[in-house]
């Protein structure tokens, strides 16, 4: 950005409006920044158009995953030197699947402006940790996005009507200005509206449902059933490719060091994940393609009894492989009609993989008298038919395994919540998906081929070699640059401590948001006292450490009871039947903290520093029965607030004594305050630790030093 303002100032003279680049923090701490300038800066009311500059990993290209308007995309379309756009992750990221958020939220859904989104996504699995650093970003990164954005800022900041069209689109703010997006091999980029798209997908699904219905018509009811038969080999296929992958997922925590063996060098994926799913999607089709020959035969020997049994074999076989080959048409128009419908951006994809193949089919192959017989399929089809989807589609299921892989080190956000076989599920379903619809077309030529048992043994082999690399650790899992995350956190809890006359409890806390346990760092921790468990939960508020390792050993030094927040009732009264209970919070030393208030108890709150309120009445959500709050001042923010709990109406019918009685009674509030210090235990465990583990930190994540407590209901 400094270069980028450097090289606009130059040129600012020609300018019709002006660039204004921010430099914000606190995105992590909950887009803290963004919505500071959006919401209070003196400048807010002059933006018209924003652009994010993001990162998802820390090298490859800067890639335009979410833009609002067509105009604007074709703006940057028109301008870009190497464009790297795609509308398919902006499906994936805003359908929940991505649990994250940008800037660009903020300047969309609180400023309303329109704008563009951009990320770096490869190296993912560095992501928020230590091993997010300079020598792993490459210059040409940083050139690729300097200069697209160069180009870009020049020619919207001296264009007269670029302005005028951010600021009707603000005020319009309609659904007719989406648009389709996406690159072709970084030379040249696509952009057409929503709209036109939507006119287009409807011609093509009702052009191929005319032509099947036509085919299916000429061919009676022995055509209708081998269009069923071929639409049950892509079930088939879809069944047996996901099995297979997914049995190695079940396995592979088993057998391995690790449950997910292949972050570091993700290549291993294609042999562990992807042989598997590639010979289930194979025997899949072969069944289906069996089945087919079976009903064909009892067509041929009705309607040509006069071809020898050696032709007639012959014959069945070249059919069957067309109707397998023209079953791919058939998924694609599936998934079509579908995105068309959910107006899913990225159904042009569907779109390429369908039109393509079936016009080199019909072009090259297709008869029109039903007397003729089959040909066999022509390489030069699958050459045609394929290139176009190949070349639009390849990179992008690459980029996106890489992701979901990268992901993987983070994937789990309660430790020890989600089971070790789970990341590896995702990854083998997504691998079986992509094979099962980009590998179609091509499967249909083996049946006939006497490469079946070639491929057979060549995919058994890939697979055996890539599972005995991982299992004999050769090829490790994690690395010094690929590491898995493991956090260290001295936790002082004195929830429940309400006299003051109890020591808290002090221990140091070691918990992965990577599956599989802790087994492999505590070689190295061998003399830290550490005993791990399920039962070893601790609430850090904002998520539960459900397994990790606790260790008492030295844990009473680094920190001093004068630091530990206090929760303390100032009044409890009940008004006209209403509950209301003022506590007031101190968090001490400490400017980041979490508060979690039980939504089951109470229906509203408010919080405020003196007069000030920072929380006011109403719109409460709620997760798992809690809403949480998360501060993050600095070195002058307050540390007392005043919370005030209004209790709903279920709460306040039961009695006090009912609740003082109970034996287990949940907590009304929590508390983690966190101290960015590292006490002398956590230092000493940190140099232990393997250089292939690394801190992992996000706005939910605690400091090194963290204090626990809480207000139980019964107050």
């Amino acid at each position: 950005m400094l270069e980028l303002a450097r090289g606009v100032a130059q040129w600012a003279h020609t300018f019709k409006s002006g660039v204004l680049f921010l430099f914000n923090t606190g995105e992590e701490e909950g887009l803290d920044g963004a919505h500071s300038f959006i919401t209070q800066h003196h400048w807010r009311n002059s933006v018209r158009f924003a652009v994010d500059l993001e990162a998802m990993g820390i090298s490859g290209k800067s890639t335009l995953f979410q833009g609002t308007d067509y105009w604007a995309l074709e703006s940057f379309a028109a301008v870009a030197k190497y464009p790297s756009a795609q509308i398919a992750l902006q499906d994936v990221f805003r359908s929940g699947a991505i649990k994250s958020a940008t800037d660009f939220q903020i300047y969309q859904e609180v400023a309303g402006l329109p704008g563009l989104d951009f990320a770096y996504t490869d190296t993912t699995s560095v992501y928020h940790t230590k091993n997010d650093k300079m020598k792993l970003l490459k210059p040409g990164s940083l050139q690729h996005i300097g200069d697209n954005m160069l180009a870009f800022l020049l020619h919207s900041a001296a264009s007269p009507n670029f302005l005028k069209n951010a600021q009707q689109q603000k005020q319009e703010n309609t659904e007719q200005n989406k648009a389709v997006f996406f690159d072709i091999l970084g030379k040249y980029m696509v952009v057409y509206s929503q709209r036109l798209a939507t006119m287009f997908h409807n011609s093509i699904i009702l052009q191929s449902l005319l032509i099947w219905g036509t085919s299916l018509l000429m061919g009676g009811r022995s055509g209708l059933v081998s269009f069923g038969l071929s639409c049950l080999s892509i079930i088939l296929m879809l069944i047996f490719s996901i099995c297979l992958p997914v049995v190695v997922a079940f396995i592979l925590p088993h057998i391995c060091p690790f449950p997910v063996p292949y972050v570091a060098n993700p290549w291993l994926i294609i042999g562990l994940f992807g042989s598997p799913a590639l010979l289930g999607a194979f025997i899949g089709q072969h069944i289906g393609f069996n089945l087919l020959k079976r009903q064909l035969r009892c067509v041929y020997s009705r309607t040509k009894p006069g071809l020898t049994h050696n032709t007639r074999e012959y014959v069945i076989d070249l059919e069957a492989e067309r109707w397998i080959f023209k079953s791919g048409f058939v998924q694609w128009l599936i998934l079509l009609i579908l995105g068309t419908y959910f107006k899913v951006g990225s159904s042009y994809i569907a779109l390429i993989w369908l039109v393509s193949p079936a016009f080199a089919y019909g072009f090259l192959e297709a008869t029109l008298s039903p007397v003729r017989l089959p040909k066999q399929l022509k390489v030069v089809t699958l050459v045609l038919g394929m290139a176009a989807p190949v070349v639009s589609s390849a990179g992008l299921a690459v980029r996106m395994a890489d992701v979901i892989v990268g992901s993987v080190v983070r994937v789990d956000r309660n430790p020890g919540g989600l089971p070790d076989w789970l990341g590896n599920v995702i990854v083998a379903v997504a691998i079986a998906i992509v094979i099962c619809f980009m590998f179609v077309y091509l499967l249909s030529y083996v049946h006939i081929s006497g490469d079946k048992r070639t491929l057979g043994l060549l995919l058994c082999i890939f697979f055996g070699l890539s599972l005995a690399l991982v299992t004999s650790g050769i090829v490790p899992a994690f690395t010094g640059d690929v590491a898995r995350s493991v956090n260290v956190v001295h936790v002082v809890d004195a929830t429940g401590i309400d006299d003051g006359n109890r020591e808290p409890l002090s221990y140091i806390s070691l918990f992965s948001n990577t599956p599989g346990k802790l087994t492999k760092e505590l070689v190295d921790l061998g003399d830290e006292d550490f005993f791990c468990g399920r039962n070893m939960t601790t609430d850090f508020v904002t998520f539960t450490m459900k397994y990790g390792c606790w260790s008492y050993k030295d844990s009473s030094t680094g920190w001093s009871k004068s630091e530990v927040p206090m929760l303390r009732v100032e009044s409890d009264s009940v008004t006209d039947g209403a509950r209301q209970t003022v506590i007031l919070v101190d968090t001490k030393s400490s400017t980041r903290w979490s508060l979690g208030i039980n939504k089951q108890e109470i229906d509203d709150f408010t919080v405020q520093v003196d007069s000030e309120k920072l929380v006011l009445l109403g719109d409460k959500t709620e997760v798992d029965g809690w809403h949480t709050i998360q501060f993050a001042g600095g070195k002058n923010s307050p540390t007392k607030f005043q919370l005030t709990l209004y209790w709903s109406n279920s709460a306040t019918e039961t009695s006090r004594k009912e609740a003082k009685e109970a034996t287990d009674v949940p907590l009304l509030v929590k508390l983690r305050t966190d101290v960015n210090r590292v006490t002398p235990q956590v230092t000493n465990v940190l140099e232990k630790l393997p250089r292939w583990s690394t801190p992992f930190g996000k706005s939910t994540s605690p400091y090194t030093l963290a204090f626990l407590t809480g207000l139980r209901v019964n107050i």
